[in-house]
């Protein structure tokens, strides 16, 4: 009989946003954004540990203060993965899941539905595991903010991309888009093997980390969701996010 998987949970923290900066550290209903989505992460009971990775003493802080668990990078990071990848290398775990900080409504049926893949006849196969939703607003399709991910027949991924993908050149045939939604579960050598691999031209080009997994050949299963992603990239966003807590 195996042993049951030890799953924790890695939010990547940056305070300075490139589209909004510091917008983790901003209010929501009294708290933090950040601090938002460390209780929302934790409230699940789907992991053992949480804990934020961030490079700012502010964020860093502010966790701590809060009660949660922070890690310090030691090094500068690219990106969220990179940053992960460093902190659970002396960590005993099976299984890390990527938490965006920005993302203060997420939900356990989320989270638990991309760990089931790990349990289930093809898991042998899947390095990582990740969210898909349906969009329905051609305006979403359109927005580069939302990325956009095409699989295969067993929904393993294909590309991601910031252009709507596919190009609905025949009309005639019924089209489905899909945003990303940045939740991940990694295997722990699957990010690790990540960190050490070089930036190629189609991540350099749409500033997509997902893509540097499919272009080494890691194999990426998506997960459907029908609740639709409320992450904050913008003041709009957090304005909207305010009036949800209300």
């Amino acid at each position: 009989m195996s042993k049951p998987l030890r799953i924790i949970a890695m939010i990547p923290a940056r305070f300075e946003a490139s589209r909004f900066p510091g917008k983790l550290m901003q209010d929501l209903a009294g708290k933090p954004v950040i601090i938002r989505t460390y209780e929302a992460t934790v409230a699940t009971g789907l992991f053992e540990e949480v804990y934020v990775v961030t490079d700012s003493d502010v964020i860093h802080n502010a966790v701590q203060a809060h009660g949660g668990k922070a890690i310090m990078s030691i090094k500068e990071h690219d990106c969220g993965s990179d940053r992960i990848a460093e902190a659970v290398e002396a960590l005993d775990v099976d299984i890390v899941v990527n938490v965006q900080g920005d993302e203060p409504f997420t939900n356990k049926e989320d989270l638990a539905n991309v760990l089931a893949v790990f349990n289930e006849n093809d898991a042998q196969h899947i390095d990582l595991a990740s969210i898909m939703t349906p969009i329905h607003d051609p305006d979403e399709t359109a927005n580069p903010n939302n990325v956009k991910v095409i699989t295969d027949k067993d929904d393993f991924a294909l590309y991601f991309s910031r252009s709507p993908i596919p190009y609905h050149r025949d009309k005639t045939v019924g089209v489905t888009y899909y945003k990303h939604v940045g939740i991940y579960a990694f295997r722990k050598q699957a990010i690790l093997d990540f960190q050490k691999l070089p930036m190629r031209m189609l991540e350099a080009s749409e500033k997509i980390e997902a893509i540097r997994y499919l272009e080494y050949g890691k194999k990426i299963k998506m997960v459907f969701s029908k609740k639709p992603a409320i992450g904050i990239d913008t003041p709009e966003d957090l304005e909207h996010a305010r009036r949800l807590f209300q």
